[in-house]
C-alpha cells in the first residue's frame, strides 16, 4: 500500500507544482506527507492560499519553492521569515495566473463524497481553475463536511483519494468587535442604500457592520462568516449569500448545509461585470494606513505581512463602478497611538486611490467622489483632525 507522499510524488512530473486547497477545508491531515514530498523531491514547488493558522511544521520550506496567493492570517510569520513567498496579485487574477505562470500539475484539497462523485464544500475559490488548466486532483475525503451548492461534481475516476477523515471543516471565529469598530460600523450603516448587495471583510469590523445593519441586504462577499447567519436570524438577509469561501463556526456550517449559501469559483464571485451591475454593490474594506491621496496599504505594518490583497481591489473596483454603489474604506484614525493617515505609505499600495469612494473612521466620513487630489488631501486631513 502506497503512502500519501508516494501518491503525490507519482502524480507530479519533474519540476511539477502542487497547489494546496485553502480555507476551512485546508487538508491538514496530509501536511506531513507534503513536507516529506518537499524533502524527497527538491524539484517540486508548492502553491498555498488562505490558512487560518500556520501549518504544524514548516521544515524544509523556503520562498524559492513555496508561494502563496494570500498573506496575513496563518501565512504571516512564514512570509516574514522567508519560508513562503507572497505573490502580490488581486484574487480575481488567480485563475489567469493558474492557467499560465502558476499552472499547477496537481490540486490537493478536501472534498465531500456525493451521489456520483465528489463535491467541493466550504471553498471553491481558485481551485477549479487548477482543474480546468489540466491539474490532477488528490483529496482528503470528509463525509462530515457540509453539503452546499458549489458547482458540478468531480467524477470518482478523476480523484486520487489520499485519506478519509471524520473531521469537520476548521472553525474560523473572528475576534470580538471593539467599541471603536462599532462606532465606525454605525457610520457605515447609514451609507448603505436600499436594495444593496454587501461585501464586508472578515474580522471585528466586519462583524460590527453586519450588526449595525437595519435594512434588508443581499450578501455578495469574499467570505461568508457567522455574522451572515446573524443577519438571516434578524430577517434582514435577501436572497442566497454568494462567496468563494465559507468559514465560521459549527453552527454556521450546519445552517449553510441546508442549501442556504452558494460557494462559487473566483471567476464568478470576482467577475467585474457581475459585481458592477445589478443591485448596488457596497464594498466595505479596511487597511493599515492610508495616504493623503486615498491610497491604501492593507498588507505591511512594522515590516510584517499583517494583511493581504485578496479580493479587496476586485470588490472596491466593482463597487466604485456600480450604479448607486459605493466603495468604502473603513479604518481607525490611529493604530497603536499612531495616525493611520500618512503623507507616504510605509508599505505597498494594496488599493489605489481611484477605487476608494468614501473613507470612514470613528470620527465620521469623507466622501472623495468627484474631488481633485488637493481636495482629497484637504478632506482627509479634516476628517483626521476632528
Amino acid at each position: 500500500m502506497t503512502t500519501p507522499s508516494a501518491d503525490l510524488s507519482a502524480m507530479l512530473p519533474q519540476g511539477g507544482r502542487l497547489a494546496i486547497g485553502d480555507g476551512a477545508g485546508t487538508p491538514r491531515e496530509v501536511w506531513d506527507a507534503v513536507l516529506e514530498l518537499v524533502h524527497e523531491r527538491p524539484d517540486v514547488s508548492l502553491l498555498l492560499g488562505w490558512w487560518f493558522q500556520p501549518p504544524s511544521s514548516h521544515e524544509g520550506l523556503d520562498a524559492t519553492r513555496v508561494k502563496t496567493l494570500v498573506s496575513g492570517f496563518g501565512m504571516r510569520r512564514l512570509i516574514d521569515k522567508g519560508h513562503v513567498g507572497f505573490i502580490p496579485s488581486r484574487l480575481g487574477a488567480a485563475p489567469t495566473l493558474l492557467q499560465g505562470a502558476l499552472r499547477a500539475d496537481v490540486l490537493l484539497t478536501s472534498l465531500r463524497p456525493s451521489a456520483s462523485g465528489f463535491s467541493f464544500t466550504t471553498e471553491v475559490a481558485w481551485e477549479r481553475a487548477v482543474v480546468d488548466a489540466g491539474g490532477a486532483v488528490a483529496a482528503v475525503v470528509r463525509p462530515n463536511a457540509p453539503e452546499i451548492s458549489s458547482g458540478p461534481e468531480l467524477p470518482v475516476a478523476d480523484v486520487r483519494v489520499l485519506a478519509e477523515s471524520d473531521a469537520r471543516p476548521e472553525e474560523f471565529i473572528a475576534t470580538s468587535s471593539s467599541e471603536e469598530q462599532r462606532v465606525v460600523a454605525a457610520h457605515i450603516a447609514r451609507l448603505i442604500p436600499d436594495d444593496a448587495r454587501l461585501q464586508v471583510g472578515p474580522g471585528g469590523l466586519g462583524a460590527a457592520v453586519f450588526d449595525a445593519i437595519e435594512r434588508p441586504v443581499a450578501v455578495d462577499t469574499g467570505i461568508i462568516t457567522d455574522p451572515v447567519l446573524g443577519l438571516a436570524e434578524r430577517g434582514l438577509l435577501v436572497d442566497t449569500p454568494l462567496a468563494p469561501y465559507l468559514a465560521g463556526s459549527a453552527e454556521l456550517y450546519d445552517w449553510a448545509a441546508r442549501g442556504r449559501v452558494t460557494v462559487e469559483r473566483v471567476e464568478v464571485t470576482h467577475n467585474l461585470v457581475r459585481l458592477s451591475t445589478g443591485r448596488p454593490l457596497v464594498a466595505v474594506n479596511t487597511g493599515l494606513e492610508i495616504d493623503l491621496d486615498g491610497q491604501v496599504n492593507a498588507e505591511v505594518a512594522g515590516g510584517s505581512w499583517v494583511g493581504g490583497i485578496g479580493g479587496q481591489p476586485d470588490y472596491a473596483l466593482g463597487a466604485s463602478l456600480s450604479r448607486e454603489g459605493v466603495s468604502i474604506m473603513a479604518m481607525s484614525s490611529h493604530r497603536g497611538g499612531i495616525p493611520t493617515l500618512v503623507e507616504r505609505l510605509q508599505g505597498p499600495v494594496s488599493t489605489p486611490c481611484y477605487d476608494v469612494d468614501i473613507v470612514v473612521t470613528e470620527k465620521g466620513h469623507c466622501d472623495l467622489r468627484g474631488l481633485s487630489r488637493q481636495e482629497r488631501r484637504q478632506g482627509l486631513s479634516e476628517l483626521w483632525s476632528r
